[in-house]
């Protein structure tokens, strides 16, 4: 039976159990939210020994030589001695700039971190609270033009980070844990071609950020920003991209609530083969979207898709 180490701590666990289950077991309350390796809380460092990573390729090739693992992701076969990230020790400081209101259920957090931190449209990255709650949230900044990190919370439900969320004050500090991609970005090739742009809820973060990462860059196709909220009223960020289209001749502005939203995607039609198409908010929601722009014509391959995922 192999042996796991953490600390001063050392324990027997079965030959192929999960290393975030065994950790949790033993009381080390290390966080997690998706289990499914995309979230990146559950970090942990090995030190000594190599557990069995079933998705590898979660983690980028200087996390893994640097010894980092997925917790969620691992099975103990071997006796193994791992570190859970500290975010006092990993974590960079970073202190709350700003906490408002955009809408009834979204709050904007302006964090400015110890140190810069270069990042590209459409990453996220793991916040820690003071009490050890983390949870990832998308950026909806950018890096060449704000002097602050920008996260919009949905605080529609209640969480451990959202409950803390709601009671930050200016000056609180946060931890940043890992900075990582999914599959949303903008890429320079694309200037000539159609973008659009779909998202549900704070799904609209990290677009709005791919959105003027390709204004800056003078994007010279057609834009089309498709937001569904709710209700209007949480069309949070309605006079920002209103603003954007005032600025720029092709981009295009559509916000929908949830009611108007199916008629309004059916009736979508792409124009050009050549269109990308990128996706963000909850599975509903994004399946919705992805199911309609195939029946528009998208080719698969060009819609990339963030899928926001519940804490499991």
């Amino acid at each position: 039976m192999p042996e796991l180490i953490v600390g001063q701590q050392r324990w027997p666990v079965a030959a192929g159990q999960n290393l975030l289950d065994a950790l949790n077991a033993q009381g080390l309350n290390v966080p997690y939210s998706c289990r499914a390796g995309s979230c990146h809380v559950c970090l942990v460092h090995c030190l000594r020994g190599e557990p069995l990573d079933r998705n590898p390729d979660a983690l980028d090739s200087l996390k893994r030589a640097e010894g980092w693992r997925l917790a969620c992701q691992c099975q103990v076969l071997d006796d193994l001695e791992v570190a859970v990230f500290d975010p006092a020790r990993d974590g960079v400081p970073a202190k709350v700039q700003a906490c408002d209101w955009l809408s009834t259920h979204v709050l904007r957090l302006r964090l400015e971190p110890q140190r810069p931190l270069r990042y590209q449209a459409g990453q996220h990255v793991v916040l820690w609270t003071d009490t050890g709650v983390a949870r990832p949230y998308s950026l909806a900044s950018l890096s060449q033009e704000d002097r602050w990190l920008e996260f919009h919370i949905d605080c529609r439900q209640p969480g451990a980070f959202v409950d803390q969320a709601r009671g930050m004050q200016v000056g609180d500090t946060l931890r940043l844990g890992e900075l990582r991609g999914g599959a949303l970005h903008y890429d320079p090739d694309w200037q000539d071609q159609p973008l659009w742009l779909l998202a549900s809820g704070t799904g609209l973060a990290p677009l709005y950020g791919v959105l003027r990462e390709a204004l800056r860059q003078g994007h010279h196709g057609e834009i089309r920003l498709v937001h569904v909220a709710h209700d209007a009223g949480e069309h949070y960020l309605r006079e920002a991209v209103q603003a954007l289209q005032v600025e720029h001749a092709n981009l295009q502005v559509h916000l929908l609530t949830s009611a108007e939203a199916p008629e309004a995607l059916r009736g979508l039609r792409v124009q050009s083969r050549r269109t990308t198409a990128l996706a963000c908010g909850g599975a509903t929601a994004v399946e919705a979207f992805a199911r309609q722009l195939f029946m528009a014509g998208l080719p698969r391959s060009q819609l990339l898709a963030d899928v926001f995922v519940a804490h499991a």
